[in-house]
């Protein structure tokens, strides 16, 4: 293991450590809150198509937001987690629609779109761990987004890149590798960090 990975490792340690003290009532009550933050985003509330993820356990909750811009005609596009860990993307017709699946997951039941739907998505909420303040995002280790990454890289598609966490997970640095994609925004129940200006209004 190199020594990127092991600093990874152990800040991803103690990242989860402080969330499993969390109580579930806790998580609802900052997914509220977190939804109110990201809705002051535009590349989120003027997206047509918005690629996001079903949080699960202590993660910081999509639920309220995922309802939210769907509420506002927001196309909104969730993973299906495929035997490789790669993702496949379906809409979100709502909780309704939602089936368990590998590993404590929700997902859409609706028809899969292809891995590369996500590349037609204007902003990507990402799960992450932590951010830094040059936009580094620490994800949980898996690949699976780093796949998704790279094909909207390979695709030439410049979405809004954006992730939901706690107050205390937008740390001093986070350790970088080459291939690493820096988010233009983190959504904490405090504030919306930004790394990147956003973008100019649109003008009919």
């Amino acid at each position: 293991m190199g020594e990127i990975d092991g600093s990874k490792r152990a800040l991803r340690e103690s990242i989860l450590a402080v969330r499993a003290r969390l109580t579930a009532r806790d998580a609802e009550a900052t997914a509220t809150v977190l939804a109110e933050r990201a809705l002051e985003l535009p590349e989120l509330t003027e997206a047509r198509t918005v690629a996001a993820y079903v949080s699960v356990g202590r993660e910081p909750g999509t639920g309220p937001l995922l309802e939210a811009l769907r509420a506002q005609g927001v196309r909104v596009l969730l993973p299906v987690l495929l035997p490789d860990n790669d993702l496949d993307w379906a809409v979100y017709e709502g909780t309704a629609g939602l089936v368990r699946a590998r590993r404590g997951l929700l997902e859409p039941g609706g028809p899969r779109l292809g891995p590369d739907a996500v590349t037609e998505a204007d902003a990507v909420l990402l799960p992450g761990l932590a951010v830094d303040g040059d936009g580094i995002r620490l994800g949980r280790g898996g690949g699976s987004y780093d796949r998704v990454l790279a094909r909207i890289g390979a695709a030439g598609a410049r979405p809004a890149l954006a992730v939901l966490l706690y107050d205390a997970e937008v740390v001093g640095s986070v350790p970088a590798e080459p291939h690493d994609l820096p988010v233009a925004a983190a959504v904490t129940p405090s504030a919306v960090h930004r790394f990147t200006p956003p973008p100019p209004p649109h003008h009919a």
